[in-house]
């Protein structure tokens, strides 16, 4: 199967390598491109795409807002998924794409090799933040979220039992599945079941937004402790 890729940014310099790199690749296939958000949402009209790597910071229409726009189906089928590229690591402007539902976030910089096993995974349904980045984005920015009351009073988390609040827990710490399944004696298979109905309880696209969420709810504050 072919990836249907689509290359969002202002600098045609830009496209034009990330297009080079990718059309080397017999499953991926460059198949749309835009200078900015608004002609990015015209071109969405009628191509067909699997996954689009995302300015940040664009004219007439920045990278967040054209994330937003793009992802506000929710997990409709057949909605691309958005590869936030970012020049400035922990951007405030990839913190808040990641919220408008972007499955994830990297540096322009990145090697041509993380950037396509990203482009594969964000494809397959995962996300691409690395754990330690997660952590780090988030404790530089919740600072900036609305203040909450303690978490369990949270319709949202309401929802889940008290083992699925535990591994959101983990997760909002940084903890990828195999460390997970370490802390709590699970299989690693086990811990991702229980990811998957996080997600599917709290209705959220990825494992990124499960971490935003469990910090806007007051589950996780700030340095990764558990909230009150």
């Amino acid at each position: 199967m072919t990836i249907r890729v689509m290359l969002v940014d202002d600098q045609a310099l830009l496209r034009t390598g990330f297009r080079m790199v990718l059309a080397a690749q017999p499953d991926m296939e460059v198949v749309a491109e835009a200078g900015d958000g608004v002609q990015a949402l015209e071109v969405l009209r009628t191509a067909q795409v699997d996954v689009i790597l995302m300015d940040v910071r664009m004219p007439h229409l920045d990278g967040v807002e054209t994330t937003r726009r793009i992802c506000e189906g929710g997990q409709k089928d057949g909605a691309p998924k958005v590869l936030i590229l970012t020049t400035f690591d922990l951007d405030e402007y990839a913190f808040s794409a990641l919220k408008a539902g972007a499955s994830g976030f990297m540096l322009k910089d990145v090697p041509p090799g993380e950037l396509l096993a990203a482009i594969r995974a964000v494809q397959s349904g995962d996300a691409v933040v690395a754990p330690s980045t997660t952590r780090r984005l988030l404790d530089r920015f919740t600072p900036m979220l609305p203040a909450t009351s303690a978490a369990p009073g949270r319709p949202e988390l309401e929802r889940l039992t008290d083992r699925e609040r535990e591994v959101l827990l983990l997760v909002a710490q940084g903890l990828s599945n195999g460390e997970i399944a370490a802390k709590l004696v699970l299989s690693e298979a086990t811990v991702k079941t229980h990811v998957g109905r996080i997600l599917t309880k709290l209705s959220l696209r990825d494992r990124v937004q499960a971490v935003v969420l469990a910090y806007e709810t007051g589950l996780v504050r700030a340095g990764g402790g558990a909230g009150a």
